[in-house]
C-alpha cells in the first residue's frame, strides 16, 4: 500500500463522535478556568485597544478600552480566589489600562458623554454660564 492510497486517509469523525468529544472536554473545564481566560483575554484586548501593542498604535479605541476595563473589574472578584497571589498582576494590568484610558480621554479620544442629536433633530441647548442658583448662592425651593 502506498501513502497515496485512498483507503489510508483518516475518516472524518461523525457528528455524534464530535459531540461526544466536545462533551468530554466540557466535563474537564471548570467555570473558574473560563472566567480566568476571559479576564486575560479582556486584558490583552484592552492593551491592543489602548494602543500599547507595538506596531498597533492605530488600534487605540477608548470606548473599547473602557469596556474591557469594566469587564475585568466586574469579573475580578469572581476570579481572585482562583488566581491567588497572581491576582496582584491582574490588578496591576487593570491599573495600567485605566491610566492609559485616562491619558486617551484627556487627549480628546474618549467617547462623548451623551448621544449626538439624531439627523434632523436639534441638539439640546447648553446653558451659557452659571444659572440663577449658582450666582445668587441661595437654594431654590419650588413654590418659594
Amino acid at each position: 500500500m502506498s501513502a497515496n492510497d485512498p483507503d489510508q486517509t483518516p475518516k472524518e469523525p461523525t457528528e455524534e463522535e464530535l459531540r461526544a468529544a466536545y462533551e468530554q472536554q466540557l466535563k474537564q473545564i471548570r467555570v473558574d478556568d473560563v472566567l480566568v481566560q476571559t479576564v486575560l483575554s479582556l486584558i490583552n484586548l484592552g492593551s491592543l485597544r489602548a494602543g500599547l501593542v507595538p506596531g498597533n498604535e492605530a488600534e487605540a479605541d477608548p470606548g473599547q478600552l473602557r469596556q474591557a476595563i469594566e469587564g475585568v473589574r466586574a469579573l475580578l472578584p469572581l476570579v481572585e480566589p482562583a488566581l491567588g497571589p497572581d491576582a496582584r498582576q491582574i490588578r496591576e494590568a487593570v491599573s495600567r489600562l485605566q491610566m492609559e484610558y485616562a491619558r486617551l480621554a484627556g487627549a480628546g479620544g474618549a467617547e462623548p458623554a451623551e448621544e449626538p442629536a439624531a439627523e434632523g433633530e436639534q441638539p439640546a441647548p447648553q446653558p451659557e454660564g452659571p444659572g440663577p442658583a449658582q450666582t445668587s448662592g441661595r437654594l431654590w425651593v419650588p413654590g418659594g
